[in-house]
């Protein structure tokens, strides 16, 4: 899990991020895995967990405004920006008018540095500064996790730093499609039409 600069960027030339290929279809609800929950913050400061599901805070409560389909798209390097993109912007050009989708991108900053207080405060609100504005009720949540992830990443076997990861998540927070790198017409295919089963799923 400790995987050097460098050995990342051998395997990123090897490949162009693309460590595997995205699932063709939704993986079965009995076989998927939850998507480990994360603290993030957003860039107005406030701190909160992701992934948001049906099921409330309280045992046993349910949340009626959760979001039946949650797309993350995970970034730990700059690099990985655009990879993400590929993904996330035909998604978000697809379900604009759902109310049921959410799409979350997480930024990771592991420096111990800017995890302090106030580094974290400041950047944070250079941040919200530069935040665009976007239409349509499905919009791009940018959120960012603070500190050593170590035990996040393990779980979801994630070793190349310098690509972007993307989970599609249902609505109890089970991990049921997965994609990796830049998105292929035909990976890009599979995920709008996994969302649209997930979406019918009750």
């Amino acid at each position: 899990m400790n995987r050097g600069y460098f050995a990342d960027m051998a395997e990123l030339k090897q490949h162009g991020g693309k460590i595997a290929t995205a699932n063709k279809v939704l993986i079965p609800a009995m076989a998927a895995v939850k998507f480990p929950q994360l603290q993030v913050s957003s860039s107005n400061g406030n701190s909160f967990k992701l992934p948001i599901t049906t099921f409330g805070t309280d045992a046993g409560s349910l949340k009626a405004d959760a979001p039946k389909v949650t797309l993350m798209c995970l970034s730990f390097r700059a690099a990985s920006q655009g990879m993400n993109d590929s993904w996330s912007a035909p998604f978000v050009e697809t379900f604009s008018n759902s109310d049921k989708v959410q799409l979350y991108e997480v930024s990771f900053i592991e420096s111990w540095l800017l995890s302090l207080a106030p580094m974290k405060k400041l950047l944070l609100l250079m941040l919200k500064k530069s935040k665009p504005q976007e239409n349509g009720v499905l919009q791009k949540q940018i959120a960012y996790a603070f500190g050593d992830h170590y035990y996040f990443r393990k779980e979801l076997k994630i070793l190349n730093l310098l690509t972007g990861y993307m989970f599609l998540l249902d609505k109890f927070g089970r991990i049921r499609w997965q994609g990796f790198g830049l998105a292929t017409p035909n990976e890009l295919s599979s995920l709008l039409s996994c969302t649209s089963l997930l979406l019918e799923e009750e």
